[in-house]
């Protein structure tokens, strides 16, 4: 077996290897999901008066990575989150800023609602303030990056992954829809090069584009289906593996992460 092919073929994509079994995911013992509906395991119910949404989080993605890595995985998530929202009512009010729920990676999910539905400005990193979060601009640059900010302060050495949004196909300079899912994944490149242990999972790049034949196999209307966040698990947990393989020396004292061990301790290695 030729090692070098397994962990780093520098000719391998993201997705090329698809894993079920959670693969290197398996490392980290507690995840944090962070997101809105498709990170809830929201179905939509069609009724003849109306239209019913459901939270399912047995059927999310995170949980599917739980059952396949043998992991703990956290839902901070709720259909129609925002940034902006999760930072001033939500997480607080559902304890998940709690340091007894201190993740040992956070995967972070958000941007259809801020972008879509509040319609906020994307933003730039010039709209953070690394140093002060309270400082960051009210966009959504500055609220998604107050999220990684307020988190590093309770897991100071905790891996985070954000994931871009998925292309639709169109051309981002006619089209106004795709050139924001381009612009998120623009940002979520920057904000990776900004902080520490922070990683892209580029879905927009690399996942199939949501096209009609993509949305009849994995969509329940305006939401996933079943099939669609068992398939949305094995793409982060494969692209994670990716990562992870790509870069091991990253991620070899994963195991001290929030303990007194750390590599926040600069006496510890």
């Amino acid at each position: 077996m030729d090692i070098r092919k397994y962990l780093c073929d520098e000719n391998e994509k993201p997705l090329d290897r698809m894993v079920t079994d959670g693969g290197f995911v398996g490392i980290f013992r507690t995840i944090a999901v962070v997101g809105d509906s498709l990170s809830s395991g929201e179905f939509e119910c069609k009724l003849p008066d109306r239209t019913l949404f459901m939270d399912m989080f047995d059927y999310s993605w995170g949980q599917y990575i739980a059952r396949a890595a043998g992991c703990k995985v956290y839902n901070f998530s709720r259909g129609g989150m925002t940034a902006k929202e999760y930072c001033e009512v939500f997480a607080a009010q559902q304890s998940m800023w709690d340091t007894a729920k201190a993740a040992q990676a956070y995967i972070i999910a958000l941007g259809a609602n801020d972008l879509f539905g509040l319609r906020q400005p994307v933003g730039d990193m010039s709209d953070v303030c690394l140093d002060d979060y309270t400082k960051n601009t009210d966009n959504f640059a500055g609220r998604y990056c107050e999220v990684i900010q307020r988190y590093k302060q309770i897991s100071p050495d905790a891996k985070f992954f954000l994931l871009t949004m998925l292309s639709e196909g169109g051309d981002p300079e006619k089209d106004e829809h795709e050139r924001l899912l381009y612009s998120h994944g623009q940002l979520m490149h920057k904000i990776a090069a900004s902080f520490t242990n922070c990683y892209v999972l580029d879905m927009y790049k690399y996942m199939p584009v949501q096209s009609q034949e993509y949305k009849d196999n994995f969509y329940l209307h305006g939401h996933l289906n079943p099939c669609g966040y068992v398939f949305t698990a094995q793409a982060v947990m494969s692209y994670i593996d990716y990562i992870i393989r790509h870069n091991m020396k990253d991620f070899r004292r994963v195991a001290f992460i929030n303990t007194p061990y750390a590599d926040s301790n600069p006496v510890a290695r």
